[in-house]
């Protein structure tokens, strides 16, 4: 008989540990210290949807419209935090830089809220960003890695990045809501 209790307890413990191993406590799987693979869901961005960290959609994604010059371009704000308190400061004129050769920024009159927000972001050329130290919107038109500080509001639509990226030194931006 006591064979028979410690084969069960071997068991026993082995369904265990074999539970125990395969989650993190919290129903989560464990953290193998490894690097997420290039497809694992932590490292995948979605090119159309609100960036990681934006709330769910209220309603629909709000378009603006950017005049630099005599050239109008048009953008998709995601509906999070930072970008209703953008669209709560429209219309605006923004003197933008250019910095780095991958983007414009400038000022915003007011800071935009950061709940919910990821600590950076790795934009894409065609995204719309506010970089929060500096309380700058910024528009993406060359290749910008992760950096904290960093937050994803919306997109460029069309060719408006290669437009922007087009447009040389110190610009003027008219931002406003775009008309249906």
């Amino acid at each position: 008989m006591p064979a028979t209790r410690a084969a069960i307890r071997a068991t026993l413990s082995a369904i265990v540990g074999l539970t125990v191993a395969g989650c993190g406590g919290n129903g989560q799987p464990r953290d193998t210290g490894e690097e997420p693979s290039a497809t694992s869901p932590s490292s995948v961005r979605p090119t159309s949807a609100p960036p990681s960290g934006a709330t769910a959609p209220r309603g629909e994604q709000m378009k603006i419209q950017i005049t630099i010059n005599d050239q109008r371009f048009h953008a998709t704000i995601f509906d999070s935090a930072a970008g209703r308190d953008l669209l709560a400061q429209l219309p605006l004129t923004v003197d933008m830089v250019d910095h780095g050769a991958v983007e414009k920024t400038g000022p915003l009159p007011s800071p935009l809220s950061l709940d919910g927000q990821p600590d950076g972001a790795d934009p894409d050329v065609g995204d719309v960003g506010y970089y929060a130290p500096g309380n700058d919107l910024v528009f993406y038109y060359g290749d910008q890695s992760y950096f904290p500080g960093i937050v994803l509001i919306g997109r460029l639509d069309g060719d408006a990045a290669s437009r922007i990226a087009g447009l040389d030194g110190a610009v003027t931006a008219t931002v406003e809501p775009r008309a249906a």
